[in-house]
């Protein structure tokens, strides 16, 4: 069995991550998603809409994701990929570079985003139409 992992926040779900869920799947026959814990978040200084619990029930019931773990470090990709035996790493090329040292562990892709939307487009929409 051939195991890809993604990570990400996955906040406000959007055609974007629906699109780079079913990419990463591509890649495998099993898709692990790792999402930002709350406490990881606010290291980062983000504050999702949902809660983790609440992403990681919306992302399990995604027909492309097979296992949903939390993100609580930037450091901890490679335990990951060991302890969940990962053949394939992938994120969106806006990060392009930042995790190739994971190729001594397993083979890194980076996919092209979604052009037009983003949880950041969508929260900055939102305030917009909400204050006009």
């Amino acid at each position: 069995m051939r195991k890809v992992i993604t990570y990400g926040t996955f906040d406000l779900l959007h055609t974007g991550h629906i699109n780079i869920l079913r990419r990463a799947k591509e890649y495998g026959d099993y898709l692990i998603v790792a999402i930002s814990s709350d406490e990881f978040n606010a290291l980062k200084g983000k504050k999702a809409y949902y809660s983790f619990e609440q992403r990681k029930l919306i992302l399990e019931a995604i027909r492309y994701v097979d296992e949903v773990i939390p993100e609580d470090t930037w450091e901890q990709k490679v335990q990951d990929v060991k302890d969940h035996d990962v053949d394939v790493f992938v994120m969106g090329d806006d990060w392009k570079g930042k995790f190739d040292f994971l190729e001594e562990s397993c083979e890194v892709i980076y996919l092209p985003r979604t052009v037009g939307i983003s949880t950041t487009k969508i929260k900055r929409d939102l305030t917009k139409v909400n204050k006009g």
